[in-house]
């Protein structure tokens, strides 16, 4: 990344519509609802994605999720998602999904992603791929990430896939609260831990995560900035200074609404470029 050229770092987006590959219709109604919930229509091409943050200078971390085992929609390749990425070096990070329920392929298929030196990084959802963090089943595919000292980002708390479905489609929110990923910070110490969201109505779950463990970070997407826990402000003008991220969840929340957004809840100025790029480029390992 030319770091130097970018206002921020986007450490959350997804690729949602391929350029590749048709849309599941399996997967039409998830996208409906979360739509309905979050109030986006049409969501945009990996390449459309990536010409709205070039527009913007803002860099990003773009990453599918794989749900086939949970949900059964085929996911997006890792590879487009990664090809796409070395075509864009200057502003874009390309981190994989591998649900965790693959077992030893799932850990070769990481290490063939990191081998290839284009990923970056790996996402789970625990609520959409239906696993506990702290489940031993996950612990072969952590053991790869972990050997190459990749990040991995957790989705925590609420979540919007699922969300006015009837019995939320199938999902289980418990899945999903932070503390879960405790046992995981503490096996894997040496792995740098992003758990995204505010983490609601968990949210103070996190932040104790945070204080306490020194590779745990908080990435604050999913959730415009005025509707933040008080918690998360306090937190982060103090003792997370330098653990909290940007995210957006792009395309369910535009970058550029965020960061505006951002600079009027009390934030202090102090931590905005820390929040904005700072941190993200000492977690991604593009700080000197």
């Amino acid at each position: 990344m030319k770091v130097e050229d970018l206002v921020a770092i986007d450490i959350h987006t997804h690729a949602e519509v391929s350029c590749r590959q048709e849309p599941d219709p399996y997967w039409t109604p998830f996208e409906e609802a979360a739509g309905k919930y979050f109030k986006v229509g049409k969501r945009p091409t990996i390449a459309e994605t990536i010409a709205h943050y070039r527009k913007h200078k803002i860099g990003l971390v773009m990453f599918t999720v794989d749900t086939e085992a949970e949900i059964g929609n085929r996911r997006i390749a890792n590879d487009e998602i990664a090809d796409a990425a070395r075509d864009n070096a200057d502003m874009m990070i390309a981190f994989a999904s591998i649900d965790p329920h693959k077992g030893r392929l799932g850990a070769r298929e990481a290490e063939d992603l990191i081998k290839g030196g284009i990923v970056k990084g790996f996402k789970f959802h625990p609520t959409c791929q239906g696993f506990y963090p702290n489940d031993r089943m996950a612990y072969q595919l952590y053991e790869v990430i972990a050997h190459y000292k990749m990040p991995a980002i957790f989705h925590t708390g609420h979540s919007g896939i699922g969300t006015g479905m009837r019995g939320g489609g199938g999902m289980r929110l418990k899945y999903s609260q932070p503390i879960h990923v405790d046992d995981v910070a503490v096996d894997f110490p040496d792995m740098t831990i992003i758990l995204a969201h505010p983490s609601w109505p968990w949210t103070d779950e996190a932040l104790s995560m945070a204080l306490h463990k020194p590779n745990v970070y908080i990435d604050l997407s999913g959730w415009m900035p005025k509707y933040f826990p008080p918690q998360i402000v306090q937190y982060a003008n103090s003792q997370l200074r330098t653990k909290m991220l940007f995210g957006s969840d792009f395309p369910l929340i535009p970058p550029e609404r965020w960061l505006a957004q951002f600079t009027e809840v009390g934030f202090k100025p102090e931590v905005h470029d820390l929040i904005m790029k700072q941190n993200a480029m000492r977690v991604l390992g593009l700080a000197a």
